[in-house]
C-alpha cells in the first residue's frame, strides 16, 4: 500500500508541475504575442511616418527644381540680353569712332582752307596787291564767315561725338554747351561770326546755324 501511495503522489506532483510549467508557458506566449503586437504597431506607424517623410522630400526637393529651372532659364534670358546689348553698344561705338574720326578729319581741312583764306585776305590787304573791285570785298567777308561758321559747326560736331564715345551716350542723345565745354580748343565754345545762333542737336544730327546759308556740306 505504501508504494502505490507513494507513486500515486508523484503522479499528482508530476501533473501539478506538468500544470504549473504550462501555465507558465502559456503566460509567457501572451506577453510574447503582446509584445509581438506592439512592436507590429510601432513599425507600422514608423513606415507610415517614413512614407510621409518620403513624400514631403520628393515634393519638396521637384518644387526646388521647377524653382530653380525657371531661375535658370531666367539667367540664361538675362545673359542672352546682356549680350544682345554689348554688341549693339560695341557697334555703336564703332560707329561714333568712325564719325569721330571722320569729323576730325573734316575739322583739319576746315581749319586748313580757313588759314589759306585767311592768308589770302592778309596778302590782298598788302600794298602793291591789286585794289579789289567793288563788292569783292563784302563777298569775301560773306566767304569767310560762311567757312568760319561751318568750321565751327564742324567742331561742335566732333564735340559731339567724343562727349557721345566718352560717356555711353546714343545718337538720340542730346549734349548741352556745358557738356561740350571740355572739347573746344581753350575750352570756348565757337561763335558763328555773322551773329547766328547755334543749335546742337542730338548726337546723330548735324548742329545748324541760324543764318541762312550756314550748313555742313552733306
Amino acid at each position: 500500500m505504501k508504494l502505490k501511495d507513494w507513486v500515486l503522489w508523484l503522479c499528482v506532483v508530476a501533473l501539478l508541475v506538468t500544470e504549473v510549467f504550462l501555465f507558465s508557458a502559456n503566460r509567457q506566449k501572451d506577453a510574447a504575442r503582446v509584445q509581438l503586437r506592439a512592436a507590429k504597431t510601432e513599425l507600422e506607424q514608423l513606415y507610415s511616418q517614413l512614407e510621409q517623410l518620403k513624400n514631403s522630400s520628393v515634393a519638396s526637393l521637384s518644387s526646388d527644381n521647377a524653382r530653380l529651372r525657371a531661375e535658370n532659364q531666367g539667367l540664361t534670358q538675362k545673359f542672352s540680353q546682356l549680350q544682345n546689348e554689348i554688341h549693339q553698344s560695341q557697334q555703336q561705338i564703332q560707329k561714333l569712332t568712325q564719325q569721330l574720326e571722320t569729323a576730325r578729319g573734316t575739322v583739319q581741312q576746315q581749319q586748313q582752307q580757313l588759314q589759306q583764306i585767311e592768308a589770302e585776305s592778309q596778302q590782298a590787304g598788302q600794298p602793291g596787291n591789286p585794289v579789289p573791285e567793288p563788292g569783292a570785298e563784302p563777298a569775301a567777308s560773306a566767304i569767310a564767315q560762311l567757312n568760319a561758321c561751318i568750321n565751327n559747326l564742324r567742331q561742335i560736331d566732333a564735340a559731339k561725338q567724343e562727349w557721345a564715345l566718352d560717356n555711353g551716350k546714343t545718337a538720340v542723345a542730346v549734349p548741352t554747351v556745358q557738356d561740350l565745354m571740355p572739347y573746344f580748343a581753350d575750352g570756348v565754345a565757337p561763335a558763328c561770326p555773322a551773329g547766328g545762333i547755334y543749335t546742337i542737336n542730338p548726337v546723330g544730327v548735324p548742329p545748324v546755324c541760324s543764318v541762312p546759308g550756314h550748313v555742313l556740306p552733306q
